[in-house]
């Protein structure tokens, strides 16, 4: 999902919780863009989502019942150039070169740690992810099973015809 024309995040878990985090992302964008006349940072967008998944439990009224059941990758293009944050329900953040989330995320986190360069081609990492999602899909990787964003340096989501070229390269 876009965040902002610079974020994307993608999530793993609960439809529900993960739209009502991301939409909090993007009031929080447009408020920083608002206030400063800038782009909101890539990590200053991530503590803001794991401060809301934090308010769980702190007893005032307006606290929510129950945790977030989401995690999820945001992912970006600020300042300090291109990021990956993964936030887990339990509030926490951490940056990343490459990461999987969801099932089979233990698997394809290993083929990830192996196969990662920092100096892959915009190319070589899309063909990177698809090998990876192949190596752990139940299903074959089509594309319209898969969906394939870059936030390089703004938010792009490939049409079909883009994904199978990617797939092609395969």
């Amino acid at each position: 999902m876009e965040v902002d024309e610079h974020l994307a995040c993608a999530m793993s878990g609960l439809t529900a919780d993960a739209r009502t985090m991301v939409e909090h992302a993007r009031v929080e964008a447009q408020q920083h863009r608002f206030s400063y006349n800038e782009a909101l940072p890539l990590e200053s967008c991530a503590q803001g989502l794991c401060d809301l998944a934090l308010r769980f439990g702190e007893g005032d009224n307006e606290a929510m019942s129950r945790p977030f059941g989401v995690a999820l990758l945001l992912a970006g293009w600020d300042a300090l150039g291109p990021g990956l944050f993964h936030a887990d329900p339990s509030g926490t953040f951490t940056k990343f070169d490459a990461k999987a989330i969801g099932s089979g995320s233990e698997g394809a986190q290993t083929q990830l740690q192996e196969a990662w360069r920092g100096d892959l081609s915009l190319a070589e990492a899309q063909t990177l992810a698809l090998s990876t999602l192949k190596a752990v899909m139940e299903e074959k990787v089509s594309a319209s099973n898969v969906d394939i964003a870059l936030v390089a340096p703004t938010y792009k989501l490939l049409s079909q015809a883009e994904v199978q070229a990617v797939i092609d390269r395969l």
